[in-house]
């Protein structure tokens, strides 16, 4: 079995601590958070710079065509 269990994750945190220091990772977790709050930001920025988008329009009715105006084979003067 490969599992993680609480004594392994607990060794894992440790060896973290000790190499990256508690000083350094609260300063990454800090730049973490305010990356994530200068995307909120920037997100919030977009929606209201968007433009609204122009109201639907609908197509002018098409003019008859040559073929529509001819009279039909059954329609024809005898």
């Amino acid at each position: 079995m490969m599992g993680l269990s609480l004594p392994h994750l607990l060794i894992v945190a440790l060896v973290v601590l000790v190499l990256f220091g508690r000083g350094r990772i609260s300063e990454m977790m800090g730049d973490f958070g305010k990356g994530i709050k200068s995307f909120k930001q920037g997100m919030a920025d977009d929606e209201t710079a968007r433009p609204a988008p122009p109201p639907a329009q609908i197509p002018p009715a098409a003019a008859p065509t040559e073929a529509a105006q001819q009279p039909s084979g059954d329609q024809l003067p005898r």
